[in-house]
């Protein structure tokens, strides 16, 4: 590899010079040689913790990205910032910091980079909120990176025994399952062991949860963004080959670090198309919508949830995923991946194939070299999808001014029309209450509110109410519109990032009990039956945000920040205001 000057680069301010003596010397204490202190800093960060499965694995795979960056006459600083993991977040107070955790992750990374000088920046993720929040830092600090995903969970088997439902026993089982079971629990169809046989097969290693909820959705977006090694996000995280893509993408940053090719130079309108485009026929998670506006907010590029909505409303469906569909992540693997399904993208024209990627390639040169073809069982040859459209629809009426989004992957179309009374509940704690007691009647639309952005705090995910109606054999009889959000897990007709939130007196702060709704995700309508006049003097009448108890600390300095969802929530101007990029400082 060509020797890179470091005179042009941000480490030199902490290495090069007399002056900077005092600084070598701490890189003597720990234990670098000259050569190693002289060379490009490469931050390697990880978002390894003890909290969850997703993350465990990822302190091993630094090693070998380390070992990468070193072959090719880098040196490696690795360090880690937080994760809130949303399965052990899930349906309680903790689940408020988990989408501020995505900006406290970009936020740390970036610190953490400015703070040292570093010059790249390799970063590996595990969890829902780590991997957008990973990505938004490299495209917020603009210097060559690659991104690698910790890899997913294998699949659990249930016990072949007749206290567990033959459908639970006959299928691969996720976390997903294990929030139904509780759901069958309550209604009295699941005993208290064959819940407790579940909950002990269901996550059987290290990893991500399986199927296509948020993780592995925003790790497919890694991929098609250009942002990772072309099929580094499949393999599941159990497997010690994973630490060749770890290798290889260290590798990668020294490369793009020579060529000078940096994270906007990857992540431009057209690769955030393509992300939008692999998210809807693989029937990702709804938070797509929130995390690509975001991560293009960083690049200073508008691309909100309509434009989303718009890319996911003319893409086929055609990978055939858990939650809607029957097969998780390992086996998108074994069937060839995401470069076999951006391969069939190709073949309809929809991929933007000049895009760059990390291997200092452009999408269409890394998917000529893809050999394998749809399997016709994971991945179904874009002529014949599952769908004509994507599995994830935007909607817009005098309920939603601003958007909502709704996940209809797995949903025909003739239940994807829905009107029925609303049952307005104040919080997400108040409607799991009225799910379990069945205070609620077929045919209504849950209505759950105060559970946005800033209302919230922290825009929830509702898995554990979806579930739990799932559970009851609910999950096409009625329907739930909220603006918090829903986890990729979400089955059944379910609305989420209602805009404008309740807390900002949006339609949803209005509706009352009886006040009908109806979901449209063939037209894309979401409205309630009121004037235009009736709701003007309903907001007269509103009295103002629900008070919360998060008055102080980082919840509610979240909550003073954060902005429209539809943008993103994000919580500051990004890159559109910027007067400086960091790596030309």
């Amino acid at each position: 590899m060509t020797k890179i000057d470091k005179a042009r680069l941000p480490s030199r301010y902490v290495t090069e010079g007399p002056a900077r003596a005092p600084h070598r010397s701490y890189y003597y204490a720990m234990g670098m040689t000259e050569a190693e202190i002289h060379q490009p800093l490469v931050g390697v960060a990880t978002c390894w913790n003890e909290a969850a499965p997703c993350n465990i694995a990822l302190n091993r795979q630094a090693q070998a990205v380390k070992m990468g960056v070193r072959e090719a006459h880098g040196t490696p600083r690795e360090f880690t910032t937080i994760t809130v993991t949303d399965g052990i977040a899930m349906g309680h107070e903790g689940m408020r910091s988990s989408l501020a955790s995505r900006e406290a992750i970009a936020d740390t990374v970036e610190l953490t980079m400015r703070g040292h000088c570093y010059d790249a920046l390799v970063g590996l993720a595990g969890c829902d909120k780590s991997l957008p929040g990973m990505m938004m830092a490299m495209v917020r600090l603009n210097v060559p990176s690659v991104f690698i995903y910790g890899g997913s969970i294998l699949p659990g088997k249930a016990p072949q025994v007749d206290e567990i439902p033959e459908d639970f026993r006959s299928r691969d089982l996720t976390v997903q399952d294990m929030f139904e079971a509780v759901g069958r629990h309550q209604n009295g169809t699941m005993s208290d062991a064959a819940l407790e046989m579940l909950e002990r097969v269901a996550c059987p290693s290290a990893g991500a949860c399986g199927g296509q909820f948020t993780a592995n959705t925003m790790a497919c977006v890694s991929e098609a963004i250009g942002l990772a090694l072309l099929n580094s996000s499949g393999m599941p995280a159990p497997y010690e080959s994973r630490d060749q893509y770890g290798d290889a993408s260290g590798r990668a940053v020294m490369n793009l670090l020579e060529k000078n090719i940096r994270a906007r130079d990857v992540v431009t309108l057209k690769a955030l198309e393509n992300a939008a485009r692999v998210v809807a026929c693989t029937g990702g998670s709804t938070n797509a919508g929130l995390h690509l506006p975001a991560i293009a907010h960083e690049a200073g590029i508008d691309f909100f949830l309509q434009d989303v909505c718009e890319i996911f409303r003319d893409t086929p469906y055609f990978v055939d995923l858990k939650p809607g569909g029957a097969y998780v992540a390992k086996d998108l693997y074994d069937a060839g991946g995401i470069p076999v399904v951006m391969k069939e993208l190709r073949k309809a024209g929809l991929i933007h194939e000049d895009c760059m990627t990390a291997s200092g390639r452009s999408i269409g040169e890394e998917l000529d070299m893809i050999t394998r073809e749809a399997d016709g069982r994971v991945i179904y040859p874009i002529a014949t999808p599952i769908t004509k459209t994507g599995g994830v629809v935007g909607l817009k009426g005098n309920l939603a001014p601003t958007g909502a989004i709704v996940k209809v992957a797995g949903i025909a179309p003739e239940h994807q029309v829905f009107t029925g009374p609303a049952r307005v509940f104040e919080c997400e704690e108040d409607a799991f209450e009225a799910v379990k007691a069945r205070a609620y009647e077929e045919g209504e639309v849950i209505v759950i509110r105060n559970e946005g952005p800033a209302g919230g705090p922290g825009m929830r995910e509702m898995l554990a109410t979806t579930a739990a109606l799932s559970g009851q054999g609910m999950g096409k009889k009625v329907a739930l519109i909220t603006d918090g959000r829903f986890s990729g897990a979400t089955r059944g007709f379910c609305v989420g990032h209602v805009g404008p939130e309740a807390a900002h007196g949006g339609p949803i702060a209005l509706i009352a009990t009886g006040d009908m709704i109806t979901i449209d995700a063939i037209k894309g309508e979401l409205s309630v039956e009121l004037s235009d006049e009736e709701l003007a003097r309903r907001k007269e009448a509103w009295p103002g945000p629900r008070e919360t108890i998060y008055a102080s600390g980082a919840l509610w300095k979240y909550a003073q920040l954060v902005g429209e969802t539809y943008k993103g929530a994000v919580t500051h101007p990004g890159a559109a205001a910027e007067r400086h990029i960091y790596m030309d400082l």
